[in-house]
């Protein structure tokens, strides 16, 4: 028997709205360990608080409003900072066994050099492939300066953490061709937390249809493609709306392209909602869509949406990009052609008419979802964190 261990999550995001860290997180202290997370703050929010068992201590204010990659980096080297001397502290008081750090960016790893010398085990938990991600945010390419730059920096990070997690298999087998052993990766998608999302909410009845997306607003999540195909049915289906949900860099330019297209009625803007209440909001959508771009890093980005909208019980169109056709196929989710928005409105069109067809789709998801179940998974995720808290 693994005595109970003192864990931290360091993650440079918002903590009650990011479902990867939380399972983590709660499923740890949840058996009884104790778990401190080191995160972002955001309006509204305090500086330390209790969510679930779990210690939250937020240490930096941040805004999703990047005006480029100097500033982009500079919070994250602030965050950096902050956290080494947050963390350093809190480790002087009570030693950790292990720290959880999740990336991006893959260097924050580094903000447990004096845990490490301590004794603590490291975790490097890739969310987003940085070489990728980033080249596609600054439309760079993989030959450039700043993506061998990148891959440099994933390659010392995964060097210098006892064990790398994968958020995908193709981002796996990417990271052990080029940064990462074998032995030393693993995978672990973004699973639902059934606690939370559950197809055991009722449905609000009205006559909208809603069709909704939740999620950040980057250019490779493609929600400009969605506007677009709403605008081309939007006389074909009166009763239907998009809400959306979430913050990003892309939100000004979405505002404008809906004011241009004249959807202001029909393609309401809402803020970011903490991870219960993103569950019932959803729970109460007629429709989900992922439209992501099918680049060389929105194509291999595996989005927990389409898992939480299917463990809800909410049919969804999804673009077709090599991640999501990895994963899934026609009788789960309905496809679109990735950036396609002509493609994207007829299936919009189909299933906002076709009562049966959505019926059919949530049943079959139901039923699909079930094999990504947080509540079994997380026992491998224990068995990990044993694992290495044994060799100390």
């Amino acid at each position: 028997m693994v005595k109970k261990i003192r864990a931290c999550m360091l993650a440079y995001a918002f903590y009650e709205s990011d479902g990867r860290v939380r399972m983590y997180a709660e499923a740890l202290a949840q058996r009884g360990d104790h778990v401190d997370v080191i995160s972002l703050q955001r309006d509204g929010r305090t500086p330390y608080e209790t969510i679930n068992g779990v210690h939250v201590f937020r240490i930096q204010q941040r805004k999703i409003d990047e005006k480029g990659k100097v500033d982009y980096l500079w919070r994250l080297l602030k965050f950096l900072f902050n956290s080494t001397i947050f963390l350093t502290k809190k480790n002087m008081t009570a030693r950790y066994d292990i720290i959880h750090v999740h990336s991006v960016p893959d260097f924050e790893v580094f903000a447990t050099c004096f845990a490490k010398l301590t004794g603590a085990k490291i975790i490097l938990d890739i969310h987003d492939i940085i070489p990728e991600f980033y080249a596609s945010k600054f439309n760079a390419n993989n030959q450039s300066l700043l993506f061998k730059t990148l891959v440099h920096i994933e390659k010392v990070s995964s060097i210098f953490a006892d064990h790398v997690i994968a958020a995908n298999h193709i981002w796996e087998k990417t990271l052990t061709s080029r940064s990462v052993k074998k032995e030393k990766c693993t995978t672990f998608l973004n699973y639902p937390n059934t606690a939370m999302f559950h197809n055991k909410y009722s449905k609000n009845k009205n006559e909208q249809f809603i069709i909704i997306y939740p999620g950040t607003l980057n250019k490779h999540q493609g929600v400009d493609i969605a506007i677009k195909a709403f605008a081309l049915i939007k006389n074909d289906a009166p009763e239907a709306e998009i809400h959306i949900y979430g913050e990003g860099p892309d939100k000004p330019l979405l505002r404008r392209m809906v004011e241009d297209l004249n959807l202001q009625d029909r393609v309401l803007f809402r803020g970011l909602l903490s991870i219960q209440e993103i569950a019932h909001t959803i729970a109460n959508a007629d429709l989900g869509i992922v439209p992501k771009r099918n680049d060389f890093f929105g194509g291999e980005a595996f989005s927990t949406k389409i898992l939480e909208f299917m463990a809800l019980g909410i049919p969804v169109i999804v673009s077709a990009t090599n991640i999501d056709k990895y994963y899934f196929n026609d009788s789960v989710v309905k496809f679109f052609k990735p950036e396609d928005e002509i493609d994207l409105a007829r299936c919009m069109i189909s299933l906002i008419k076709n009562k049966n067809e959505r019926e059919q789709l949530r049943e079959n998801a139901l039923n699909f979802v079930k094999q990504y179940d947080w509540h079994i998974r997380k026992q491998e995720y224990f068995h990990l964190v044993d694992s290495l808290v044994e060799k100390l």
